[in-house]
């Protein structure tokens, strides 16, 4: 199937509030801005997303304004022991007060109330991310400081409509494979983020959507043969006939791939989310086992209005990839995550 790629500027939303252009790209083509949108302040959805990583831990965070509601959250996950703690701060009604930028090239974040503190800005052609939290784990704080720097020439972009309400759209865009050094402490642990074997990712996502969605979406990260690898894949997420999100990076340069499966084994209860994956796409490009070693959960049921049943699974990547110029990519425990999302808000 033939995907759209977009290769025009200008603004994303017309005059009607509606996606002037499905498709993706591999470096951001539109600028977005709140005045064009044409749905209350309340479904207006922009957040940043964090990972950082080396073979040891990862440390995730996530600011995002929902329009309703505010998030502040952080995760830490420890490989070896394959045990994860998550904390969040939750904002009411903040409406877009939180100061989200609206590009994910320039624009900074500064935000603290009395117990986090976000101060996430651009040093010259890197990333600075600051970061804290009181009480994350019991009486432990977490402190997070990284810089993040050798950002890859291409990254997945992708404008997504929804079929059912014309002003509802998606506007993503993932930089897999930054380059990562520095480090957190959480109580008495410090672990540091080597630059030979840290990397970081960017999870930038500005729009409007509707009540209620499902997605699937994986990321990976590191080296492979003297090489940078990233993957990201995903699919489920609004009206995708336009274009996927699905892209190798080898060194910073992007190789779009078709549609994706995830393969996840289902068993008596269910999916089995610990239970090795494979995953696929439709153009035989795509041959990956996922090894899941931690299931990042977290549910969340408020009288069945507002619900989230997540589940991030970190694990690794074995497998190969067909790149655009017919090579094949071989990759072997290539350090990741893959995601089933479903959330009514």
């Amino acid at each position: 199937m033939s995907e759209h790629r977009i290769t025009g500027t200008g603004r994303l939303l017309d005059e009607e509030g509606r996606l002037r252009e499905p498709g993706w790209a591999s470096r951001p083509p539109f600028s977005y801005d709140h005045a064009d949108i044409r749905a209350p302040l309340w479904r207006i959805k922009d957040w940043d997303y964090y990972l950082v990583n080396d073979e040891r831990y990862a440390v995730a965070l996530t600011f995002g304004d929902l329009g309703y509601l505010g998030l502040v959250s952080a995760s830490v996950l420890d490989f070896s022991a394959r045990t994860f703690k998550t904390t969040s701060e939750t904002v009411p009604l903040p409406l877009g007060s939180m100061g989200l930028p609206a590009s994910s090239d320039v624009g900074d974040i500064h935000w603290a109330n009395g117990r986090c503190s976000v101060d996430w800005r651009h040093v010259g052609p890197g990333r600075r991310l600051s970061f804290s939290m009181r009480g994350f784990d019991g009486k432990d704080d977490l402190e997070v400081e990284v810089l993040l720097d050798q950002q890859p020439r291409d990254s997945m972009v992708i404008c997504t409509p929804w079929d059912e309400d014309p002003h509802a759209f998606y506007y993503n865009r993932k930089i897999i494979g930054m380059r990562a050094w520095g480090g957190f402490r959480r109580g008495a642990l410090f672990h540091r983020f080597s630059r030979d074997d840290s990397f970081g990712l960017l999870d930038w996502g500005r729009g409007v959507w509707t009540y209620e969605n499902t997605w699937y979406w994986a990321a990976a990260q590191g080296r492979q043969g003297g090489h940078v690898v990233g993957l990201n894949l995903g699919y489920g997420f609004g009206d995708t006939r336009a274009a996927s999100e699905n892209m190798a990076f080898v060194d910073g340069v992007a190789h779009k791939l078709g549609r994706v499966d995830f393969g996840i084994p289902v068993g008596e209860r269910g999916y089995a989310y610990l239970s090795p994956w494979h995953v696929t796409d439709d153009e035989g490009r795509l041959d990956l086992d996922f090894d899941p070693r931690i299931d990042r959960t977290d549910n969340i049921d408020v009288a069945g209005v507002i619900v989230s049943r997540q589940h991030q699974v970190f694990g690794t990547f074995s497998g190969t990839v067909v790149l655009d110029d017919g090579s094949t990519l071989c990759v072997t425990g290539l350090r990741g995550s893959a995601e089933h999302i479903y959330n009514k808000y």
